[in-house]
């Protein structure tokens, strides 16, 4: 008897979770809202600790997909969802023996924070757009010139009370760290400027690269959130900031701000939980059946979840939670199907 499991989400958990499946022996199927498969690392340029290619760690996990024929169903929405299966926005019902919710996450809107002047100001960017200007080749201002002094600041849109999001997206400082080598490597006489709350290097390697940061490419790192940006009359930023190390005042002009946005909670996990009977953490996320022995497994029987759907998580772990997520189907299914 072939067993089927849909996967909601085709980013590298989905695909991961799939191809661990189709390795036990049963049928997965993906679905996926994009018209392509990669989520969000599709748009990155390199990962952090060991500053390999993102589409080094991606592509190969999108062509076995492909090199399996495990059946996609891309540029389709899933509205609702049952341990027998999901619904698409079209009504179409896609049958299976187990549900995996693997629905990731959505990026911090900057434009919620007006303080910053995102979309505003030429030179105010995101993580994201610095990302997707690092995949095409070329840095630089507004202008096309090269910026000399760029502040990157921390948190925007995580640990933040005025706009609802008080949990930590986990990968924020690492990436503020990374992405400032990435710019002190192109850009080697310009000054970098990292604005934190607390730096929280929690991931192997992490601590040895925020040491290499500074001792070897002189990033400054400054305890404090910026409380204000506003452009001047040649287009560079100025902002106001305290160091609550030495609790003095702070006010710079920098040609670029960075604002490092964070993970949050997607906006369609409320109606896909309530369709489920499924319940959300307070942050917004799927709440899985325990933090332990069942941190993938659902309140309810025949449902799982991989990677950021739970929580904000780094590719890494994404990528490793997925095995355990396949064992926990498998286990189940085999259980199910157990003749008597």
């Amino acid at each position: 008897m072939v067993k089927r499991v849909v996967i909601v989400g085709g980013g590298a958990a989905g695909m991961q979770t799939a191809l661990e499946l189709k390795s036990r022996g049963i049928e997965p199927m993906i679905v996926e809202r994009d018209i392509e498969l990669g989520g969000k690392v599709r748009g990155w340029h390199k990962l952090f600790p060991s500053f390999i290619s993102a589409k080094e760690v991606l592509m190969p996990i999108v062509e076995r997909v492909k090199s399996e024929r495990i059946r996609c169903f891309l540029g389709q929405e899933v509205v609702q969802i049952a341990s027998d299966g999901v619904t698409l926005r079209s009504g179409e019902r896609v049958l299976a023996d187990a549900v995996v919710v693997a629905t990731g996450f959505t990026l911090f809107d900057a434009h919620r924070k007006q303080e910053y002047g995102y979309g505003l100001y030429d030179n105010v960017i995101t993580s994201v757009d610095l990302e997707r200007m690092m995949n095409g080749g070329r840095v630089t201002l507004a202008d096309g010139t090269e910026p000399r002094r760029i502040a990157i600041l921390h948190c925007v849109g995580s640990r933040d009370e005025k706009v609802g999001q008080r949990h930590c997206s986990k990968v924020c400082c690492i990436t503020g760290v990374k992405q400032a080598i990435e710019l002190k490597q192109l850009f080697p006489s310009a000054d970098i400027f990292n604005f934190y709350m607390d730096i929280r290097m929690f991931g192997p390697g992490y601590e040895e690269l925020y040491r290499e940061a500074q001792e070897r490419y002189n990033v400054h790192f400054v305890r404090g959130r910026i409380s204000e940006a506003a452009e001047t009359i040649n287009k560079r930023i100025q902002i106001k900031a305290e160091d609550t190390l030495t609790g003095r005042p702070l006010r710079m002009t920098v040609d670029m701000l960075v604002l490092l946005v964070g993970m949050c909670a997607n906006y369609e996990n409320e109606s896909l939980a309530n369709s489920a009977g499924l319940s959300l953490a307070p942050n917004g996320y799927f709440r899985a059946q325990d933090s332990f022995l069942g941190s993938v497994c659902s309140e309810r029987e025949g449902i799982f979840f991989a990677g950021a759907a739970t929580a904000p998580k780094s590719l890494a772990d994404s990528l490793a939670e997925a095995s355990l997520t396949a064992s926990k189907v498998d286990e189940y299914l085999s259980n199910k199907f157990q003749p008597w």
